[in-house]
C-alpha cells in the first residue's frame, strides 16, 4: 500500500490504518476486560464478498457499537471465531469498512472528527437537526456516498437512526437496498446502553455483559413491497413491536443482579 493512497473519499489509508489501531488497543479493554463482549456468528463475517456488503444493527449509543463492530470484524477475518482474543488482529485491519453516521454528530468536536476518519459516511438527517425536529428531502448526495462506499467495501446502518429502541425503520434504508442491492447482514446488539453513556465514550457501568450477534444474509425480491422489506428488517434485528414486552420491575432487577454476577465471568 502506498504511503499517500487514499479511499473513493479522499481518505489517506495509512493515517485510516493508525487511527483504527491506536483506537481498537485504546477501547480493547472495554470489550474484553472490565467489560464482557459475548458474540454469536461471526464465522460468517469472513465469507462475506469483499464488497457491496450492508449491515444493519439496532443501535444504542453513537459510538460503541461501531467500536465494537470494527473489533469483531477484523479478529473474524484474522480467523478469530466469536472472539477478540489478542488485540494484533488489528494491525492489518480492513480498510475498505464504513459506517453510516449523523453529519451533526461527526461534527461535534476533536474526537469525533477523528472516528470520522476511521470510516465514517456523514449523511444529514432528514427528521432530526440539532434536536429539533425537521421535515426535508433526502440528499441524494448522500445516497450516492453510500453507494461509493458499497462499491468500495463494507457499511455499517443504523437503520433506525437513533439509539432509542423500537423506533421504525427508515424508508431510505430500503431505497438503498433496492438501488445497490448488496449483501444484508443483520445483526442485533445489548448491553452498551448500561455499559456506556449515549455517545459511547464514558464507561457508565462496568461489569456489563454486552452482546453482538451476527445473523445469516437476508434475501429479497424485486417486487416485495417497502413495507414487507421494513417489517423483515425490523423482525431480523429485533426491533419490530412484537418483541416489545411489558417486564415486571422485579424482574428488571433480578436479571440486573444476575447481570452483576457474571463480571468477568465471561471467557472467550
Amino acid at each position: 500500500m502506498g504511503l499517500f493512497k487514499r479511499n473513493p473519499f479522499g481518505h489517506i489509508l495509512y493515517i485510516k490504518k493508525w487511527i483504527i489501531r491506536i483506537l481498537g488497543v485504546i477501547t480493547h479493554r472495554r470489550y474484553r476486560g472490565f467489560n464482557a463482549l459475548q458474540i454469536e456468528g461471526s464465522e460468517i463475517i469472513k465469507d462475506l464478498p469483499d464488497r457491496n456488503v450492508l449491515f444493519i444493527s439496532n443501535h444504542q449509543t453513537y459510538f460503541a457499537d461501531v467500536v465494537a463492530m470494527f473489533h469483531v470484524f477484523n479478529a473474524s477475518l484474522s480467523g478469530r471465531t466469536n472472539s477478540i482474543k489478542n488485540v494484533m488482529y488489528l494491525w492489518n485491519p480492513k480498510l475498505n469498512l464504513y459506517y453510516i453516521a449523523a453529519r451533526e454528530t461527526m461534527r461535534a468536536g476533536l474526537l469525533a472528527r477523528i472516528f470520522s476518519y476511521a470510516g465514517a459516511i456523514t449523511v444529514e438527517r432528514t427528521w432530526r437537526d440539532k434536536g429539533k425536529d425537521v421535515n426535508r428531502q433526502v440528499k441524494m448526495s448522500d445516497i450516492t456516498s453510500i453507494g461509493t462506499a458499497l462499491d468500495d467495501g463494507w457499511v455499517i446502518t443504523f437503520p433506525q437512526g437513533t439509539t432509542k429502541p423500537w423506533k421504525p425503520i427508515r424508508k431510505g434504508t430500503v431505497h438503498i437496498i433496492r438501488k445497490y442491492n448488496p449483501v444484508v447482514v443483520p445483526i442485533v446488539i445489548d448491553g452498551f446502553r448500561r455499559s456506556f453513556d449515549k455517545k459511547g465514550i464514558r464507561v457508565k457501568k462496568k461489569g456489563i455483559l454486552q452482546s453482538i450477534v451476527i445473523k445469516e444474509p437476508m434475501e429479497f425480491t424485486e417486487d416485495e413491497s417497502v413495507e414487507s422489506i421494513i417489517e423483515r428488517l425490523e423482525m431480523a434485528i429485533e426491533q419490530h413491536s412484537s418483541f416489545v414486552k411489558v417486564i415486571p420491575r422485579e424482574v428488571l432487577l433480578e436479571q440486573e443482579k444476575l447481570n452483576e454476577q457474571r463480571r468477568y465471568s465471561y471467557k472467550e
